[in-house]
């Protein structure tokens, strides 16, 4: 294992719920062995680019009820490439040459489960995003 990827490895956290056995899909697994330590790690990174996102369209998203709130997530990541683009490559850019390798061999439905999580952990911590006070 080279230096990059020990290092890689060594910061992730573990999340210990996510099991797989032999059937297991090849998908699953690099899901649970790889995109959701890496997700948990961006965690912080996610919530500051949507920030970001929502300040530069106008702060609209503040305005919205929770359930539109919510809708605005996912429609942020589905429909702005550049967004979406920008997000994978939070992800993708945490992988080891090995884990990109795999990911390389199904990479549209590994950006679809990708998304998917980062859609959902958004929707979660939704109250992170309030907009700040100002005095």
């Amino acid at each position: 294992m080279d230096d990059r990827t020990s290092k890689i490895l060594a910061i992730r956290p573990e999340i210990p719920s996510a099991r797989f056995d032999e059937n297991t899909s090849d998908d699953e697994r690099f899901q649970n062995e790889t995109l959701r330590p890496v997700i948990k790690f961006q965690n912080h990174l996610f919530i500051e680019a949507f920030k970001n996102y929502i300040g530069k369209h106008k702060n609209a998203f503040f305005e919205l009820s929770i359930e539109k709130r919510l809708t605005y997530i996912e429609h942020a990541i589905q429909k702005d490439i550049k967004f979406r683009n920008s997000l994978k490559g939070m992800i993708i850019g945490q992988f080891s040459i090995e884990e990109y390798q795999t990911y390389i061999k199904n990479s549209s439905a590994l950006n679809k489960r990708m998304m998917a999580m980062v859609i959902e952990r958004l929707k979660d911590q939704v109250q992170a995003m309030e907009q700040p006070v100002l005095f």
